[in-house]
């Protein structure tokens, strides 16, 4: 009888290069864009909350959020080096060098949390000084003090999320973030308004519990690496002491830049938002809706992002620079393609997404509304340049390119999108539209830019 081939044996029915990518790059971006929205579920949660305290407590609360959150993004940013770093360790079998280079990365997140921490504890007369009420300001700090409390265990637990995503381990993560959501959502109606049995502390409470939730879930996180039968080899604790002074240096080198990038796609956004403010509150609140909306539709590239670090630095550690670049080209080609539907969405629907927001019946938010839809109509165009930059600058991030990336989002962001936005917005009177389509240009220059520099440097590589 005629042996018939063994399926998995066959060499014709082995998975492609391509196939074996397509699997391993979702498996990991999946969880991680999953855990970035029940992230953003854990703010929303407490901006919902506030407002239940009154305009107030909201406007007070999400101004120092705000700022507290401009130095937590910086500090993530430093520690964005450690997932690309311990996946050219991982994809080169330096499996020595973990333990060390997870160590520097916990230390650097303490270290990188005392001058943000300073910056956070002052924060009254830093937002009285940049002409904010001074009641809000003194209201808003009694609220982030008690958050401080909780930035060193943050930074941990995002080292520990970069240690498990660079081990293709992302479910941990998402597990412990759905946890917090719960965690969080208790500890505020607790804390904040003073049910079972607790004093009614409001936004102070709102504080602790946000310090409260960043401390459970880092401690649930590290009890997880430490019993983990394939993680607890690590012994990630072990001489935690001990300086390592050249992976802490890389840790700075490389994360330095993806800092500095950060803050400058950040305040390209607070700018175009203080341009629109100039032009009265219906452009300045049809802005906040437009931006909302945005940034919970980048939580989706982000999370391919992430994967697309991880996946470039395993492949370019491991000296394979054919599966780098798939791994970079796969991961730009499906988010350009995806993110066709949200900008669909946008584009048919965007005045039933704005009316979730305000209510169409009052007359007096129909100006908003407006210019709320013309807003999401750009962000048609806007959302997918987007999209594409953040995973063409994840990519990068995973052949450790950091310096080119942060200069071409600032001369994009600074050098283009903030000169046309006031040309276009106030001194050709064109409003909100004309500044969002400056931010949409400036988003496309650094797209392009940036997967050019990806095309060139996984060749060069």
């Amino acid at each position: 009888m005629k042996r018939i081939p063994d399926a998995v044996s066959s060499p014709h029915l082995q998975p492609t290069p391509w196939v074996r990518e397509v699997g391993a790059t979702l498996s990991l971006a999946v969880p991680l864009m999953l855990n970035l929205l029940a992230y953003m579920a854990i703010i929303t949660t407490d901006i919902v909350m506030m407002g239940w305290l009154g305009p107030e407590a909201l406007a007070a609360g999400s101004l120092a959020g705000h700022f507290y959150t401009f130095f937590d993004v910086f500090a993530m940013g430093v520690l964005g080096a450690v997932a690309p770093v311990l996946s050219h360790h991982l994809g080169a079998r330096r499996f020595r060098r973990i333990r060390g280079t997870v160590r520097q990365g916990l230390w650097a997140a303490a270290l990188v949390a005392v001058p943000c921490g300073v910056m956070i504890w002052h924060t009254e007369a830093i937002l009285v000084a940049l002409g904010q009420e001074p009641h809000l300001a003194a209201s808003g700090q009694a609220y982030v003090r008690a958050m401080v409390a909780g930035l060193v265990p943050g930074l941990w637990l995002f080292v520990l999320s970069e240690f498990l995503a660079a081990h293709m381990r992302p479910r941990a993560i998402l597990t412990v973030t759905a946890f917090g959501i719960a965690l969080n959502a208790l500890a505020n109606y607790a804390l904040m308004f003073g049910n079972f049995g607790f004093p009614r502390l409001e936004l102070v409470g709102a504080g602790i519990s946000s310090a409260l939730v960043s401390t459970v879930m880092c401690a649930s996180l590290l009890g997880f690496v430490l019993i983990d039968r394939r993680l607890r080899r690590y012994r990630l604790l072990g001489r935690f002491w001990r300086a390592d002074w050249a992976a802490l240096s890389e840790i700075l080198r490389v994360g330095m830049p993806i800092a500095v990038a950060e803050i400058a796609e950040m305040g390209i956004f607070l700018a175009a938002g203080l341009l629109i403010g100039t032009m009265g509150t219906e452009p300045l609140a049809a802005h906040a809706i437009a931006a909302q909306c945005l940034a919970l539709i980048f939580m989706l590239p982000g999370g391919m992002s992430q994967a697309a670090a991880v996946r470039v630095g395993r492949a370019a550690g491991a000296g394979d620079l054919a599966a780098a670049a798939r791994a970079g080209w796969f991961a730009l080609v499906t988010v350009a393609i995806a993110s066709l539907l949200p900008a669909a969405v946008l584009w048919f629907h965007g005045e039933a997404i704005v009316v979730l927001f305000l209510d169409a019946s009052r007359p007096e938010n129909l100006a908003t509304i407006e210019i709320a839809v013309s807003l999401l109509a750009v962000a048609t165009a806007f959302q997918i340049v987007d999209a594409v930059q953040v995973v063409a600058m994840g990519a990068l991030r995973g052949l450790k390119d950091t310096r080119g990336p942060m200069l071409i989002t600032i001369t994009g962001y600074w050098g283009v999108g903030l000169p046309a936005a006031a040309l276009l917005g106030i001194y050709w009177e064109g409003g909100a539209e004309a500044v969002w389509i400056a931010l949409a240009m400036a988003l496309a220059v650094v797209a392009a830019l940036l997967t050019l520099r990806f095309r060139y440097r996984s060749a060069r590589t």
